[in-house]
């Protein structure tokens, strides 16, 4: 009551120490704006600028490293016809190896051949000519498959970003999703069917969405009839009236014939995609 009526009497009110401290507060947080925090992933990439960045960003671009990859092959290629690796069906495997080692180099070798393009039944011939049957369709077996893992690991690294934006085409696009979607089986018909070349098998897989595992065990399983095959012929060459060069060579020719007559059969399919 008293302090109303000195306040009514004097005109004036004297302030509190708690009112003080809530104006004082309420100013402060009028004045003092505490920013709100911020997650990390929602700041903007921070992109590096300058000529090294510039030349980074360039070098690994689709196209440049699809460019990388044309030129890796063209260089494989003119090495094989340089070196001429037919040679191995006349002079043979260097006399310093022998055995198991000798074999193991020759999967290397058989690998990078089949990168380069090299025919791989002339490669199944020498593995059978230099190993007989069994070590030889093994070695053979071993360079088919590590040739394929290398040709699909070029592919997928150095040229799928590049080239998987021009699959437009309705066969291109039938064939990327029968890969994509039933990769397995779609392979074990792929190494099953004579006359689909090697090579390119391997970077129609890459260039899909095609897992690694299924790849390459039914590239091993799929390829190993018809290595064998070879295989056996080029080990029985010496003798081409024995009964297993003769099976060899039904083992080659019957595929060959039953895919000319399914590729005949189909070919009104093909024409209508």
């Amino acid at each position: 009551m008293l302090a109303d009526a000195a306040t009514a009497s004097g005109g004036t009110r004297t302030a509190t120490p708690q009112a003080t401290a809530q104006i004082t507060g309420a100013e402060l947080a009028a004045v003092v704006a505490v920013p709100a925090a911020v997650p990390v992933g929602a700041l903007p990439p921070v992109v590096p600028t300058g000529f090294t960045a510039r030349c980074t960003r360039a070098l690994l671009s689709p196209w440049s490293r699809l460019s990388l990859l044309l030129v890796l092959l063209a260089g494989a290629a003119s090495t094989v016809l340089l070196f001429h690796p037919q040679r191995l069906l006349s002079d043979g495997w260097p006399p310093q190896l022998g055995g198991a080692m000798a074999a193991l180099v020759f999967a290397a070798a058989y690998g990078l051949c089949s990168v380069a393009f090299v025919p791989r039944p002339l490669l199944n011939l020498a593995a059978g000519a230099l190993f007989g049957s069994q070590l030889g369709t093994a070695s053979a077996l071993a360079g088919t498959v590590l040739g394929a893992a290398i040709s699909f690991g070029l592919g997928r690294v150095l040229g799928q970003d590049a080239l998987r934006p021009l699959l437009r085409g309705r066969w291109l696009k039938a064939a990327d999703g029968q890969l994509s979607r039933h990769g397995f089986r779609s392979m074990m018909a792929a190494r099953l069917f004579p006359g689909l070349p090697f090579w390119g098998v391997n970077y129609c897989a890459a260039v899909s969405r095609m897992r690694w595992m299924p790849f390459l065990l039914a590239t091993a399983l799929g390829s190993l009839p018809n290595t064998a095959a070879y295989v056996v012929a080029g080990a029985r060459a010496s003798s081409p009236t024995s009964p297993a060069f003769l099976i060899a060579m039904a083992c080659i020719a019957l595929p060959a014939l039953g895919g000319a007559v399914v590729a005949w059969r189909k070919r009104h399919h093909l024409r209508g995609v």
